[in-house]
């Protein structure tokens, strides 16, 4: 599994691309692809599990997604995680 950890500042594009962006995660929850994903409460970031092969899978999930080439987000780290629970 993958961490996304995601920063927000006050660009309002952000917003308009939100909805899409959130379509998208859902349709890929329903197959497996994201996990969980989630604004944090202080709404100054999200996170994002991905369950897929390998740090490329998860460069491939970024860029095609237009929400993360929106000012106002800034994907500040990618980090493979192996959970013992699930």
């Amino acid at each position: 599994m993958w961490i996304v950890d995601i920063a927000f500042t006050a660009a309002p594009e952000r917003l308009a691309a939100r909805p899409a962006h959130r379509e998208r995660l859902t349709a890929l929850h329903a197959t497996g692809v994201v996990r969980m994903a989630g604004p944090l409460a202080d709404d100054s970031g999200a996170v994002i599990v991905l369950e897929v092969s390998g740090r490329a899978a998860v460069d491939g999930f970024l860029a095609a997604d237009p929400y993360f080439r929106m000012p106002g987000v800034e994907v500040r780290g990618v980090r493979e995680w192996r959970p013992f629970l699930r």
